[in-house]
């Protein structure tokens, strides 16, 4: 009897609760993450690479220690290009999805509003 009590009181937290909304919030979050990430890895990027001459960022370092018997996983290094990558990323990635949010969430202002909702100024 006492399972069922608590499955029963986990049911009405979920529905209760935000507990549901939020659990489909992160799913589609993450796969929205991965079709932006994707878009801006195999889309945006490419070309960026093109322009800059060809400059694969990855490549670029400060090698500290080399590789110890051919080994590179012994190389002790800087790797600056691949931050570049990520913040280069981090950047695409961060325009494109305030452009889908722009494109997708609009918010209406009432009929009769004076002020915008957003921002306050007047209309």
């Amino acid at each position: 009897m006492e399972g069922r009590a608590v499955i029963g009181e986990f049911r009405a937290f979920l529905l209760k609760t935000n507990a549901l909304a939020l659990a489909i919030g992160v799913i589609i979050g993450t796969a929205l993450g991965t079709v932006v990430s994707s878009l801006v890895n195999d889309i945006i990027m490419p070309p960026i690479g093109l322009a800059l001459g060809g400059i694969d960022f990855a490549d670029l370092k400060i090698v500290l220690k080399g590789a110890v018997g051919g080994d590179p996983t012994t190389e002790v290094a800087i790797r600056w290009g691949l931050f570049i990558n990520a913040v280069i990323a981090f950047i695409a990635i961060a325009f494109v999805l305030w452009w889908i949010s722009r494109m997708l969430i609009k918010e209406a202002n009432a009929v009769d509003a004076t002020k915008c909702r957003a921002c306050t100024s007047q209309i």
